[in-house]
């Protein structure tokens, strides 16, 4: 155990680049924080980012999070760490984020000892893991075949705390690291320090959404986590918000399927004895929560192939008998669709999305029969090439906009366009084809760690 008998990781926001107010960072640096720390990515914009190695967010906003960090971090010799850079964790993305910390580091004259570890995996030596039997599906999930892994584009593993904890026994002051478990960017420290595996995994899942789990939520602001012996407590420090019951134990199930059971690199968090408590108006704290060390460490892993690209056309509808029967023209459009082009027949896809009926949920809609007043129509052309799906798409949008259907008393078009060009060129289509897991015998085997002297000379 630390000689310390709790220690206190401040985190900035749900996401890097998502911002925070000064005045919350500020309140948070004067609880004395023992680490910065900031998870920068996350799967919820889907897989175009981790396919086409770019940033969901944006440099401009990334900079500024990580330059008020970064100086916080040198002034007071507390560690910074940042896991999943980039949004994705993919090489291209790291080196996007590096970048950014040269840039700042240049312009604020700092220095520090950085730890760089890459989560990108060599599709090579998975090929070889996958004929050794390595690589096993995630449930539900099917099996992996070669022909997906040999089409992603790049491939990410999901890293556990390990890595983390031996930059930090190395003496890094800043550590950007790769795709990661959002847990471990918060809970490596503590846990490096000797602290409860359970508590400090609990405490991240937490903190990696920041003031998400406090009332009102916000992705936007700081939540502070308190790690003792035997519970942690959280804050946001933001005073117009306060953390609840509630509130923490609704956000301890988010994103899970099981509500007791919660998987992750090498073991998984059980919650069967968990307790929360307010302390607090503000205050809630956690104790109970156990770590099970799994009998083989797995790490999930992450890729994306690219399928086609995408044209997109918006309109709005108010006619209602034109929405009456909207499936019948849907119907008629694609059949006049498909009549004009039959020697392109399974090179596109087409797909229209109803915003004011089931245009959120789809298939899943409980109430489609309910008729609105009018709806938001997005017609979507996927191809194998960008010039066809724009000749799928406008071909659509304009049978669609003069298409005849019983009852129909107008002459003029049946849609209203919000912009114009109608038309949008939404480019590369990518689709996540690797989810699944691969059993290591080192859980840092998969993830290379170097060190850099920023302001310094490399090593």
């Amino acid at each position: 155990m630390s000689s310390k008998d709790k220690v206190v990781v401040l985190s900035t926001t749900a996401i890097l680049g998502y911002g925070f107010p000064i005045s919350s960072f500020e309140e948070g640096m004067k609880r004395n924080p023992d680490v910065l720390a900031v998870d920068a990515g996350s799967t919820d914009p889907g897989p175009y980012y981790l396919g086409a190695g770019v940033s969901f967010t944006d440099s401009q906003a990334v900079k500024r999070d990580l330059s008020i960090m970064l100086k916080a971090g040198r002034e007071r010799s507390i560690p910074v760490i940042v896991g999943t850079a980039g949004g994705s964790g993919a090489d291209a993305h790291l080196d996007w984020c590096l970048e950014i910390i040269h840039e700042i580091a240049k312009e604020e004259s700092l220095s520090f000892k950085m730890a760089v570890i890459h989560a990108e995996i060599d599709k090579a030596l998975l090929l070889e893991r996958l004929e050794a039997g390595d690589i096993i599906p995630l449930p539900p999930g099917e099996p992996l075949s070669r022909e997906e892994l040999e089409a992603a584009t790049r491939v990410v593993g999901q890293m556990g705390l390990e890595p983390f904890v031996e930059a930090l026994k190395a003496g890094a002051d800043v550590i950007i690291a790769g795709r990661s478990y959002d847990p471990v960017v918060f809970a490596a420290y503590p846990i490096w320090k000797g602290f409860d595996p359970g508590l400090a995994l609990h405490m991240g899942k937490i903190l990696e959404c920041a003031s998400i789990a406090s009332l009102p939520g916000s992705g936007s602001d700081c939540m502070l986590g308190v790690l003792s012996k035997d519970f942690f407590e959280l804050e946001p420090m933001n005073q117009s918000r306060r953390c609840t019951t509630t509130s923490v134990a609704a956000h301890t199930l988010y994103e899970k399927t099981n509500p007791v059971i919660l998987p992750g690199p090498g073991g998984v968090l059980n919650l069967e004895k968990t307790t929360f408590e307010q302390v607090n108006e503000r205050v809630v704290r956690v104790s109970g929560t156990t770590f099970v060390p799994a009998d083989i460490y797995t790490i999930k892993l992450e890729g994306a192939r690219l399928v086609g690209y995408r044209t997109v056309s918006i309109a709005g509808a108010r006619d209602p008998v034109f929405i009456e029967k909207i499936d019948q023209i849907i119907s008629g459009v694609r059949e006049r669709v498909q009549d004009n082009f039959r020697e392109l027949d399974g090179k596109y896809q087409l797909l229209f999305k109803l915003y004011g009926r089931d245009g959120v949920m789809g298939d899943l809609e409980p109430e489609k029969d309910k008729i609105a007043h009018e709806l938001g129509i997005v017609i979507e052309a996927v191809a194998q090439n960008q010039e066809l799906a724009d000749t799928i798409c406008s071909f659509t949008r304009s049978t669609m906009l003069h298409f005849g259907f019983p009852g129909r008393l107008a002459t003029a078009g049946n849609l209203a366009f919000p912009y114009s060009p109608s038309d949008f060129t939404a480019g590369e289509v990518y689709q996540f084809a690797v989810h699944h897991l691969i059993k290591v015998e080192d859980p840092r085997e998969l993830f290379p760690l170097s060190f850099e002297e920023v302001g310094g000379k490399e090593e």
